[in-house]
């Protein structure tokens, strides 16, 4: 017992307290962690150890080499705002008694320091974290943290270095904001489910610009042609034509016509134009003459120009005006031949008219506007090109030669009637007074300038040769469209026409023979340009010109006589009057297939002959003597040139497109009497008995499809919607044959049939007629 108390060292008598001995022995384990936790972190810093940029530079001067040691970087995400789950002491504070605790201190009286201090660390340590980027927690202990450890918590990136030891900079990472009350886990387990919310709300956008094609910034005027985008889509000319009180077809014509003169004076001139229009038949209405438009009187015209204030003055459309203004145009509305629909001879119904006369006069309405439009625009430029021209231009002759030119472009101009009146005119005066070259703009390239052979041929002079032959187009134009009598002789000059030629010779012309072709050259395009030669060679071609069709070689292989060009084959001196129908577009079509060669000319060289030699008394001289035989046979090369290589060829064009026209107006024309035809017939009516005659019945009907068996002749109930009511199959009811089984096979289905009708009491029966036997099952029905 001694002993063992010896050992102890110290009897326990009541005198020692157990606990400090306890504390003692808490606060060595303390210590002692301590200088473990020391301990290992000099390990790490001594395994950790980097030299600086000065201790490396100092190793290279002594000319030691070491391998430089690329920093452990660790990256944190930037300093989030802390959430209330952020600690465990705040937590059980509201905001508002957080920053009061800040500010003044708790209840158990701190300094201002201390209050300081809590600012500091609720700045620091509450305010915000710094996470790295692997997401683990920074624990921070409380007690052991100084100023350096608070600072190098701040640390958000370490700078990497490339293999020779420089700085690397790297682009920061996008950084997205922390939402309050959500951990760090549950972010990143909802970014590792559905990945990053920019990028769906991103596409979530692109969905929405989808819907209102507008993906991408591409708008829809970039992805679609104008031509489709105005055919399909509204755009804002469409919410435009809504916004105004204005029927649609009147302001699209407007915006291709312009307004309309609202003037008396303009309502009677074009009054005057479509009367004369109307009488001489331009349209496919009156293509066979009218004579009772013809017999009209003035009645007619106030009529036509009271229809014109009405869709020009009160913008009204044809269909209103023939519904809701008839009084004030009867007359026109009586024109005889005027197709109207089928009423079931009832003469009390409402009749359904075309009203052709109304639209006629509508569509010669538009081309009058146009045609006024052209006139217009063509005078604000023939006068600037006159002015351009004459401050070019330093000779007083030719100056005086423009002048005449200019006026008279001009008076016929005011006076044309007709789009092939004003053609003729532009042609003319862009013969004179050539369009200016036009200037390129910056960075474009320039065109080279072509140059006729009659440009070349003025600008030698040889105009002045070409004045001296005969007459001027102009006046040759006026004599022979009988404007004017030939009251003068044409004087011959004295000199023959080689010796003055010889005059004009230059470096380009350099012999009289040369010169004379020029010349000659030159008078034949101003007679082809002049108007009125042109309306004569037009009135006598196209009345006595003739179409020609020969089949090619590879034509007269293809086309046998079931073919589609079979019809027009061989066609030998037909009239351009007698095309009536769209026959012309046939030829047309075997003409670009290469399978038929067409030519259209006048039937005679007689005839041409005699039409040269009528031109040829008004511009040949009556001279007998030598000069004037040399210069006669001057200008009948001129006519002979003017004619065959100028007049001829633009009229054959002219007559393409002539048959072109009327082939696809009587094509239209023919497809719309087609179309009316269907679209004026009246909805059946069902025939009502006295009994329920103040009852509304709707028409029921019983359609019949007839079949050989399989599948059977089937009988359909419809109701006036087409929806299908009932239905029956009679699959003996076609039989013809004399046994027993199928006489009564069909007794059967006879009384069947007769009992359906009977049972839905149709109002019509519509039959198929698919083949020669309907007309027998017609019969059966019958029966």
């Amino acid at each position: 017992l001694l002993e063992r108390k010896m050992k102890d060292g110290y009897e326990k008598d009541g005198f020692v307290v157990d606990d400090i001995d306890e504390e003692g022995e808490e606060e060595q384990i303390d210590s002692d962690k301590r200088q473990k936790k020391k301990r290992k972190k000099k390990r790490a810093s001594e395994k950790n150890y980097e030299l600086d940029e000065d201790d490396y530079e100092l190793l290279q001067e002594s000319n030691i080499s070491v391998q430089r040691r690329k920093p452990e970087i660790k990256n944190f995400k930037r300093l989030k705002r802390a959430r209330g789950n952020v600690g465990e002491g705040i937590s059980q504070f509201s905001a508002e008694e957080k920053l009061k605790r800040s500010l003044f201190g708790d209840d158990d009286g701190k300094s201002l320091g201390e209050k300081k201090v809590a600012l500091q660390w609720n700045f620091y340590g509450y305010l915000f974290e710094d996470i790295a980027k692997e997401e683990e927690p920074l624990e921070m202990e409380h007690e052991g943290i100084d100023e350096e450890d608070e600072m190098a918590d701040f640390i958000v990136d370490g700078e990497e270095y490339d293999e020779h030891g420089a700085p690397v900079r790297r682009r920061k990472p996008k950084i997205t904001r922390q939402c309050p009350g959500i951990s760090s886990s549950s972010l990143q387990a909802a970014h590792e489910i559905f990945g990053d919310a920019e990028d769906l709300l991103r596409m979530r956008k692109l969905d929405v610009r989808d819907m209102y094609d507008e993906t991408g910034g591409v708008t829809l005027e970039d992805q679609f042609d104008p031509s489709l985008r105005s055919e399909k889509y509204m755009t804002k000319k469409d919410a435009q034509i809504r916004k105004i009180d204005i029927p649609e077809r009147v302001q699209i014509s407007e915006a291709s016509t312009g307004v309309p003169s609202k003037d008396e004076k303009s309502i009677q001139m074009e009054t005057e134009w479509i009367f004369s229009q109307l009488v001489r038949g331009t349209g496919y209405l009156f293509s066979q003459g009218n004579s009772t438009i013809q017999e009209l009187n003035e009645e007619f015209k106030h009529h036509i120009a009271r229809l014109l204030e009405l869709m020009h003055a009160e913008k009204l459309d044809v269909p209103f005006i023939s519904m809701y203004r008839k009084e004030q145009i009867s007359t026109l509305l009586r024109v005889a031949n005027e197709p109207e629909a089928d009423t079931d001879d009832d003469p009390n119904s409402p009749t359904v008219k075309l009203h052709k006369l109304l639209w006629t006069i509508h569509d010669l309405d538009q081309k009058w506007l146009l045609l006024e439009k052209r006139k217009s625009a063509l005078l604000m430029y023939f006068r600037k090109r006159f002015e351009d021209e004459s401050q070019s231009i330093s000779s007083d002759t030719r100056q005086n030669l423009n002048q005449q030119i200019y006026d008279s472009v001009m008076i016929s101009l005011a006076a044309a009637n007709s789009e092939t009146e004003v053609d003729d005119l532009d042609l003319k005066f862009n013969l004179y007074f050539p369009p200016s070259e036009v200037v390129p703009y910056e960075g474009q390239y320039k065109r080279p300038k072509r140059k006729s052979r009659y440009s070349m041929c003025y600008s030698s002079g040889l105009w002045e040769v070409a004045r001296k032959f005969c007459y001027s187009a102009e006046q040759f134009g006026l004599l022979l469209s009988l404007e004017e009598v030939r009251t003068d002789e044409l004087e011959d000059p004295k000199e023959t026409p080689e010796e003055m030629a010889w005059n004009f010779t230059c470096a380009m012309f350099q012999n009289s023979e040369v010169v004379l072709n020029g010349t000659r050259h030159m008078a034949a395009v101003e007679i082809s340009c002049e108007p009125r030669v042109r309306k004569h060679v037009r009135s006598i071609f196209m009345d006595g010109a003739v179409v020609t069709t020969i089949p090619t070689a590879s034509g007269s292989k293809t086309i046998d006589s079931f073919h589609q060009f079979a019809g027009v084959k061989w066609l030998k001196n037909k009239p351009l009057n007698e095309f009536q129908d769209a026959q012309w577009l046939i030829i047309q079509k075997a003409e670009e297939e290469k399978l038929l060669e067409v030519t259209i000319k006048l039937p005679e060289e007689k005839l041409v002959e005699k039409l040269i030699a009528d031109a040829g008394e008004y511009y040949l001289s009556d001279g007998v003597s030598k000069s004037a035989k040399l210069w006669n046979e001057q200008r009948k090369l001129i006519l002979i040139e003017a004619f065959h290589t100028f007049l001829f060829p633009s009229m054959e064009k002219e007559a393409r497109l002539l048959l072109s026209s009327r082939a696809k107006t009587w094509l239209l024309w023919d497809y719309g009497m087609q179309l009316w035809n269907k679209v004026s017939v009246a909805p059946f009516q069902a025939k009502h008995n006295v009994a329920d005659s103040n009852e509304k019945t709707t028409p029921r009907v019983m359609a019949c499809c007839w079949g050989p068996g399989k599948p059977p002749t089937t009988f359909v109930m419809l109701d006036s919607f087409g929806e299908v009511i009932d239905i029956l199959h009679a699959s003996s009811l076609n039989l013809r044959g004399q046994s027993v089984y199928e006489q009564q096979s069909k007794k059967n289905d006879q009384q069947r049939v007769h009992k359906f009708i009977m049972d839905h009491q149709p109002h019509v029966v519509v039959l198929g007629a698919a083949n020669l036997s309907c007309t027998r099952l017609k019969e059966d029905i019958y029966e």
